[in-house]
């Protein structure tokens, strides 16, 4: 059975902006390991949206970034959307039945698959779907913003904690 893992970059006062703080060349190394063992991805409209940047190669591209991309690239991807026709390779539209669609690839795949989207992990969530919360603690405030958790959540218990880099810590929660 598959683990759907919830895990973004946060803020000190828990703010997720890709545009507001970048990972360090460890942390990044470290996402692309996460994104080559990865059985898939589920996505919301929006960050898929923005993650189809990684399915076009770009000059300025160093090695760590075109690793990233292949891993990308290489793993079935899920977007959960209303308003999207269609969606990029290796991505597969999921527009009725969430609960069905997401249970259904618990159950047949084996492996991680990374929940992106903290609108779509509340969802999920609700729905009792999120094995694992994974916080990247980077040390900036940021003051405002989209907060990593959209809603309530149930009580979570800390499993791990470890320093990723020179400044960034995640903290691994599941459900309690």
């Amino acid at each position: 059975m598959a683990k759907l893992v919830f895990g973004m970059n946060q803020s000190l006062d828990g703010y997720v902006d890709h545009m507001a703080f970048a990972p360090s060349p460890t942390l990044f190394r470290h996402f692309i390991e996460q994104a080559r063992d990865q059985v898939g991805s589920i996505y919301g409209r929006r960050l898929y949206e923005v993650m189809c940047y990684w399915d076009e190669d770009h000059p300025e591209w160093d090695a760590a970034r075109r690793d990233f991309a292949a891993a990308w690239r290489s793993q079935p991807k899920w977007v959960v959307s209303r308003s999207l026709k269609s969606v990029g390779p290796k991505a597969t539209l999921v527009n009725n039945d969430i609960e069905a669609a997401i249970s259904g690839l618990k159950a047949q795949l084996v492996g991680e698959i990374q929940v992106g989207g903290p609108d779509l992990a509340q969802s999920l969530t609700d729905l009792g779907l999120i094995d694992e919360y994974r916080l990247y603690l980077h040390p900036v405030a940021l003051g405002r913003g989209k907060p990593f958790f959209a809603g309530p959540r149930p009580p979570l218990r800390l499993v791990a904690s470890d320093l990723i880099g020179e400044d960034v810590i995640r903290l691994t929660y599941v459900p309690a």
